[in-house]
């Protein structure tokens, strides 16, 4: 006789070593057990959702005839699809559970259908097991999406033609639409877990899409902001007395669902801004959802150079957290990629050496920083500089220090500091660039 499914579970559930739980799902998978992988998949997969909420459990003395794996498969479907939804969806769930024995319902169904089979079993586990028995059928599809890396660390990727983001102090949101005719519209946050509590504009993008007949189903990448982090904070998992009308979808990409669930788009960032553009469209007059504008300039030029310092200055102004430097010509990859770089905002002024200090430690007998003054929007700024310096820089620094001290340099910072002395200073200061000399002129 096979192994059922809530038997598997139990047994899962029982042991907490993950070497013991690799060897049930091998066993499992060797035994051929493809209903239970298939419920597994369901409740694993981010993207495979049902629309509810709860799902009660049934009591343990219920002694139901059986409900046959095809038929909860056709519930589930009619759930995914929004076939069912509301009270219809409700009857529906209450009479699978009635025909079911207690112990299939609340050691497998329902477990299914509220997306956790709280056995200790992730996707990842299910898929280094498959990997190694070689059952590549059984592996579940892994949630991810485009992040970014610091630009501190990939600044060789920085040059010619970028497009400027401000980066936004929200939550990452991936509105996936799905279904043959657009009729599901679910949230998930960047490491997959399902939102709910967006429904004024979750509904309004069904109701848009059914109305165009828009049928290709897709992802739209963006941020939720609201008028307070905090509040947005309170309101993204809450259950009830959801307060989230002021919430708004600022849209930065869109990528085909097909494509998102392989892992990189076809179109590049200039191609998928204009599609994104284009598909909303539908949404004009709905101050729920917008557009995250983008500024294209060629960092290869005097024009972009001050184009993006600009850019940046007025991301401070305004408070935004960072700014995000995006590659016009890169794909979207489902995972961390050079393609986006994240940046946080940052000052430059040009300061006068006052001195030179030695370094200590490792920099004994180098440089280890200039002691800066100057004017800046009629602060005095005294700050010394110690970062921001190659091993190079520190040796030939040092050597010809007598001939520094009166040279203007140029400083970037996060952002300046009062003195309690009412002076000013910088926080992170970096030491730049000399101003006024010639390129590769030796100091």
């Amino acid at each position: 006789m096979r192994t059922q499914p809530q038997e598997i579970i139990a047994r899962l559930e029982a042991d907490n070593s993950r070497l013991a739980k690799e060897a049930i799902l091998a066993e499992a998978m060797n035994e051929g057990l493809d209903e239970f992988f298939e419920g597994v998949r369901m409740a694993l997969d981010k993207l495979y959702t049902f629309g509810v909420k709860q799902v009660s459990e049934i009591d343990s003395e219920w002694n139901g005839q059986g409900l046959a794996w095809p038929q909860f498969v056709e519930l589930a479907e009619a759930l995914h699809k929004r076939e069912l939804t509301g009270n219809a969806a409700q009857d529906a769930i209450k009479l699978a559970s009635e025909v079911a024995t207690a112990d299939q319902w609340n050691g497998f169904y329902r477990r299914i259908l509220i997306k956790d089979l709280r056995c200790g079993v992730s996707e990842k586990t299910v898929n280094n097991v498959a990997k190694k028995q070689n059952k590549e059928q059984y592996k579940v599809p892994v949630f991810e999406c485009m992040l970014a890396h610091d630009s501190a660390k990939h600044e060789k990727k920085i040059g010619g033609k970028v497009c400027l983001d401000k980066k936004l102090d929200g939550v990452r949101v991936l509105t996936v639409i799905d279904g043959a005719m657009g009729e599901t519209v679910s949230q998930f946050t960047r490491n997959g877990k399902a939102l709910q509590n967006f429904t004024k504009i979750t509904q309004f993008i069904r109701s848009k899409v059914l109305e165009m007949g828009n049928t290709r189903p897709m992802v739209l990448d963006g941020e939720i902001v609201s008028n307070s982090f905090q509040d947005l904070m309170k309101q993204v998992h809450r259950k009830d007395n959801v307060e989230a009308d002021d919430a708004v979808l600022q849209l930065f990409d869109i990528i085909p669902l097909s494509e998102f669930k392989q892992g990189k788009s076809v179109l590049n960032l200039r191609q998928r801004h204009r599609m994104l553009e284009d598909y909303c469209k539908m949404f004009e007059g709905f101050e729920n959802i917008q557009i995250i504008p983008k500024t294209e300039v060629d960092l290869g030029t005097p024009e972009g150079q001050q184009q993006f310092k600009d850019f940046n200055k007025e991301a401070i102004d305004q408070g935004y957290e960072g700014i995000m430097i995006k590659n016009p010509t890169a794909k979207y990859e489902c995972k961390r990629s050079t393609g986006w770089l994240k940046q946080k905002p940052f000052i430059e002024v040009s300061l006068e050496v006052k001195d030179v200090e030695e370094g200590t430690g490792r920099n004994v007998g180098k440089l280890g920083a200039f002691v800066c003054e100057g004017l800046d929007d009629g602060r005095t700024i005294k700050v010394n500089v110690g970062s921001g310096f190659s091993d190079s820089d520190r040796d030939s620094f040092w050597n010809d220090r007598s001939r520094i001290p009166g040279n203007i340099v140029e400083v970037r910072a996060d952002a300046i500091t009062q003195n309690q002395d009412g002076t000013y200073s910088l926080r992170f200061p970096r030491f730049k660039t000399f101003r006024g000399f010639e390129v590769g002129e030796k100091i």
